[in-house]
């Protein structure tokens, strides 16, 4: 865990989130700013900055994530998806604690 991380604080409780999984090693919630109309993040409780972080022990949680994917897209409705690991501040990595975009079911409604 990392003491000024979000993503850190959001595994441990002491900022809420809108849960759609949770086991002992990671956790998925949907995205504070969606950029879809299903958005949601898949993040391993273990903190790593980024993929380029990323190591051979790190090989059973990432193929974990990647594998979860598809069955909480489903579970979310959806048929057709999009996923994105952001890496690196020049990759567009806002939070650094590696986690897995999953879009899909179209652009985010427009609020009236």
């Amino acid at each position: 865990m990392s003491d000024d991380c979000i993503f850190c604080k959001i595994v441990n409780s002491s900022i809420p989130a809108k849960k759609i999984y949770e086991d002992e090693d990671v956790i998925a919630f949907n995205d504070i700013n969606p950029s879809a109309r299903v958005h949601f993040l898949i993040v391993p409780k273990l903190h790593v900055e980024s993929l380029a972080s990323c190591e051979a022990q790190h090989q059973a949680l990432l193929g974990k994530m990647l594998l979860l994917a598809p069955k909480l897209a489903k579970e979310q409705g959806l048929t057709g998806f999009k996923t994105l690991i952001n890496t690196g501040k020049d990759g567009g990595q806002e939070v650094f604690h590696i986690h897995v975009h999953v879009l899909g079911g179209g652009d985010k409604p427009h609020k009236i």
